[in-house]
């Protein structure tokens, strides 16, 4: 991938323009649920915004360009007066984040779907075709959407499987949170190196399929 990234600058600089976007709406997404919420600890911190510089993560970021999944700065909230407000307060910010996500991969789909963009791809090395970008941006959405679903601290599947969880399940899942971060590095890591990536083998299938869905293949 790092080899891809080097050899073509296009793909490079289309990944960079897609997650400056993805990831801005995803923690704006977050940020606005939580005010509607009632929580104003978004606005406090500076995150109620679209301005990207405010929420991305370095490591994250590095790891969406080089590994194609990665994360942003999460989106401070008050659980306390989200689960006063709703009992399924934290539930609803955590979904905003990938349906964000999916909002924006349909709305890339929408011209590749009915025909409005020529199929054609660039001839340069520096700048994509339109065609181009919007499948990349339709992927990294896609991409973005089901790896924040992942049940692992501090993606947001997190807080939606802790939303289900009772009992034991729900006891041993708060001891492992604190670790869910090296479990997460650990993962990509052993992926990279090994040849054998899980986030691969379980997230392409499912990407692969809403993917065509959009599309209307």
């Amino acid at each position: 991938m790092i080899n891809q990234l080097i050899a073509s600058p296009s793909i490079f600089f289309t990944r960079i323009l897609a997650l400056l976007i993805s990831l801005t709406f995803h923690e704006f997404a977050h940020a606005w649920t939580a005010v509607k919420l009632g929580d104003e600890t978004p606005r406090w911190a500076g995150r109620l915004t679209l301005n990207p510089f405010k929420h991305l993560d370095p490591v994250g970021s590095l790891m969406l360009l080089l590994v194609g999944f990665g994360w942003a700065k999460p989106v401070p909230v008050n659980p306390y007066t989200l689960k006063r407000k709703h009992p399924a307060g934290l539930l609803c910010v955590a979904l905003s984040g990938p349906l964000s996500n999916f909002l924006l991969a349909a709305l890339a789909a929408l011209p590749l779907r009915f025909g409005w963009v020529t199929p054609v791809y660039t001839t340069s090395t520096l700048i994509p075709s339109l065609f181009e970008f919007l499948l990349y941006f339709l992927s990294i959405n896609l991409g973005l959407m089901l790896f924040n679903l992942l049940p692992i601290p501090p993606l947001d599947g997190e807080e939606i499987l802790s939303f289900f969880l009772r009992g034991k399940p729900a006891y041993f899942y708060e001891q492992i949170r604190p670790y869910g971060s090296f479990i997460l590095l650990g993962i990509i890591v052993v992926g990279q190196f090994s040849g054998f990536n899980l986030f691969s083998v379980i997230l392409e299938p499912a990407m692969y399929g809403i993917a065509k869905f959009l599309l209307g293949a």
